[in-house]
């Protein structure tokens, strides 16, 4: 690549080099990423052949060699082949000294979507706290002295007035159980912070779900073993797993489908939350379903309390994720269409004195 190569590995965004004839002569780390290749596999290949992108972009090409100016191409739809477009800016500039060389850069905006949409979430589900505290006690109360008369009335009641309390019943349970989600939020007590393999915690949620709820599910999984440990509550981590794969498996409707577990390391992401420094979160977990999609009314609320893509759902299992995974310093995001739906987890590395503690133990 031209010029400083720190700088090139450094860039936070996909950036390829082009020849004349429009084909790719070097590609950046974050570019590799993007395109799930190396260079090995794109260098030679015509930048139209492995980008899909919906702009005349073989024409900006010739436009910018002629004019020796930049040209930016904004909110276009972009995609490699191998996963859904994505919506990006693309900037396409000569390069200095160099008559026909290109460099051509991508600037997905799912991130900084991402990274808005977790930091909402985290502020939605610490106003829900507030609520939790104030109300559940107080409904909790009346609804036992509610169930409790049904089930005295039903002792005198004929068959057909027994399904009425029976139905009072069962009502007030749901509701009680409702209350206890949402009590959740104020009564979890904060992580305790140990350096953590992540491969660990998802084989122990992987086994657990295909032995119960996603017995009907394939689960693949595609680790990168260099992945170094997380900072991190090991038993919330798992709850947050686990969360996710029952959600998973059960988009599929109770039928057969594929989850991938898959692990990697983005050295470009980092999150800034407010009245906090910027923290690097390179460890990434992706829990991948092949179901139906998110519905697009919910994708963007779908970590606020009480939005729920399921009939009879609470809306507090991924609320309540959002806010483990904020007070791990760490994010979650959603990419979702129909037959791909991707949750990503980013977490911290551990301190080096923590991580050497654990390769110790190990």
């Amino acid at each position: 690549m031209p010029g400083s190569g720190t700088i090139w590995a450094s860039l936070p965004i996909p950036a390829l080099v082009l020849d004349p004839e429009d084909r790719i002569t070097a590609i950046n780390p974050a570019g590799e990423l993007f395109f799930n290749k190396t260079i090995k596999a794109l260098e030679g290949s015509l930048v139209y052949d492995r980008l899909a992108i919906d702009a005349p972009v073989e024409k900006a090409l010739a436009r910018v060699r002629k004019n020796r100016s930049p040209l930016f191409i904004n909110d276009v739809d972009v995609g490699t082949g191998e996963k859904a477009p994505v919506i990006c800016n693309v900037q396409v500039a000569p390069i200095s000294n160099d008559t026909e060389r290109l460099l051509f850069l991508v600037s997905p905006r799912e991130i900084a979507g991402r990274l808005g949409r977790s930091i909402s979430a985290d502020k939605a589900a610490k106003s829900a706290i507030g609520m939790a505290e104030m109300l559940a006690h107080e409904i909790k109360n009346p609804l036992a002295g509610i169930t409790g008369a049904a089930q005295l009335l039903s002792m005198s009641l004929t068959k057909e007035d027994l399904e009425l309390t029976d139905l009072i019943v069962a009502e007030s349970r749901r509701i009680v159980k409702l209350l206890d989600q949402v009590e959740q939020f104020g009564n979890l007590r904060p992580p305790t912070l140990k350096p953590v393999n992540i491969h660990d915690v998802l084989d122990r949620a992987r086994k657990s779900a295909v032995l119960s709820f996603a017995a009907h599910m394939k689960i693949v999984e595609d680790y990168d073993p260099s992945l170094p440990p997380t900072f991190a509550d090991s038993d919330q981590l798992l709850q947050i797993f686990q969360n996710l794969l029952k959600n998973a498996a059960q988009a599929s409707g109770g039928a057969p489908g594929e989850i991938q577990l898959r692990t990697f390391y983005d050295a470009s992401l980092r999150v800034r939350r407010k009245g906090q420094s910027t923290s690097r979160v390179p460890l990434q977990i992706e829990i991948i379903d092949d179901g139906p999609g998110l519905k697009p009314e919910i994708a963007d609320e779908i970590f606020e309390p009480f939005v729920s893509g399921r009939e009879n759902g609470t809306g507090l299992g991924l609320a309540l994720v959002s806010k483990i995974i904020a007070e791990h310093m760490g994010w979650i995001s959603v990419d979702s269409v129909p037959g791909r739906t991707v949750f990503r987890i980013s977490l911290p590395v551990a301190p080096k004195q923590t991580a050497e503690q654990l390769d110790e133990e190990t």
